[in-house]
């Protein structure tokens, strides 16, 4: 064996020592509500799937339908010949959905934090993110050369004291809901400080598209920002749309930009014309069917009043995303699998995706979800004297 391959089982042991460890699934059903893992029937607490239209007929139907007219694969790169109408079509949906000029789709999140952030920024410019940020915009950060800081979650004074003018770019990048805690940016105020500074403010809207807004158009329309307020929009087409892929959405300029320098966007296969005509159905149908955010909302009040009343952890979020901090990992590991064997579907978040002694069940809901399927975790909570 070479040797630094049995290094790397000494890690791997360790992590395993650490309760840190992390498994795959193999699921064999749709995705939903009620999920089928590992021969087992669950109900599903852990998706993204926020508006239950991952397995809507009619995004399935746009899908079979399109695989018919453009076949599976996309053949190339957007700027070679894999930029197919369905694309051009989605791109500019989005850009009409998000109230921006133009949008350009990314072959996932990653590569779309990614993409922006190496375009704009080099050596010689600053970049200002929150410590609780996607890894997608830190690793962004860390690898685009520009100088890296990051402030404490949601403290603007932090960020006020270590933002200073220089002569490059300067960039500020956050989350708008936060995918582990479940709370929401201090945007407007980010805005401001961004305009006092001279720079960019992006927001990654992946947990927020489809779910925020009186149309679903994100955190930006709950908080009634513009385009000049921020500049630089992403969204994720996997969770809200229940699709695939992601875009990145601003003024033509900043498009035109990435068009030319995004790396992540230039050198990789076009995402499936197939998957970019079953977000443009998501899209009608999330705008369309308001009902599906109303009742998302009504069932994460009905599950936080519930566990309040039972003195369960909660962290404060009133977003689909409802962590119940536990802190050490072992437990909260032991918990996910006594869940999992009452029948319940709840991941256990560990480091290094959350801070050490920040270890919780990261709960999250669907607009298929019933009353009845929360009583009952709630009830399995309860028996657990968490």
């Amino acid at each position: 064996m070479v040797t630094g391959f049995a290094n790397l089982a000494d890690e791997l042991q360790q992590i395993k020592q650490q309760n840190l460890y992390r498994s795959r699934r193999i699921v064999s059903s749709p995705q939903g509500v009620d999920i089928e893992i590992d021969g087992q029937r669950l109900i599903n607490f852990s998706s993204n799937d926020y508006l239950g239209l991952a397995n809507h007929p009619q995004v399935i139907q746009s899908f079979k339908k399109a695989t018919d007219d453009f076949g599976v694969g996309s053949g190339s790169a957007h700027l070679i010949c894999g930029h197919s109408y369905s694309h051009h079509a989605l791109e500019e949906e989005l850009a009409e959905f998000t109230g921006r000029d133009r949008a350009l789709l990314f072959s996932t999140g990653y590569m779309a934090n990614m993409g922006v952030i190496s375009a704009l920024l080099g050596r010689g410019d600053q970049i200002f993110q929150d410590r609780l940020n996607h890894a997608s915009l830190l690793d962004g950060g860390l690898l685009s050369g520009a100088r890296f800081k990051r402030y404490l979650h949601n403290d603007l004074s932090d960020l006020d004291r270590k933002i200073k003018p220089i002569e490059g770019r300067t960039l500020i990048a956050t989350d708008g809901v936060f995918s582990m805690d479940g709370d929401l940016a201090s945007l407007t105020e980010l805005s401001v400080l961004a305009r006092d500074n001279n720079a960019w403010l992006m927001v990654d809207d992946a947990h927020g598209l489809g779910v925020m807004g009186e149309t679903g158009a994100g955190i930006l329309q709950h908080t009634g920002l513009t385009q000049d307020d921020v500049p630089i929009l992403m969204g994720t087409l996997g969770k809200g749309f229940g699709t695939f892929g992601a875009f990145v959405a601003g003024s033509e300029l900043l498009i035109e930009t990435l068009i030319q320098k995004a790396r992540t966007y230039v050198f990789t296969t076009a995402m499936p014309a197939a998957i970019a005509e079953a977000s443009r159905s998501s899209l009608k149908l999330l705008i369309a069917d308001n009902w599906r955010r109303e009742k998302l909302n009504t069932l994460v009040q009905y599950f936080r009043v519930g566990a309040s009343q039972l003195g369960l952890p909660l962290m404060n979020s009133h977003t689909a995303i409802q962590p119940l901090l536990i802190g050490d990992s072992q437990r909260t590991v032991e918990i996910s699998a006594a869940l999992l064997g009452k029948g319940f579907l709840v991941s256990a978040i560990r480091p290094p995706t959350v801070a050490k002694g920040q270890a919780r069940l990261r709960i999250t809901f669907s607009a298929n979800h019933h009353q009845q399927q929360i009583d009952q975790l709630l009830d399995a909570l309860d028996s657990l004297s968490i």
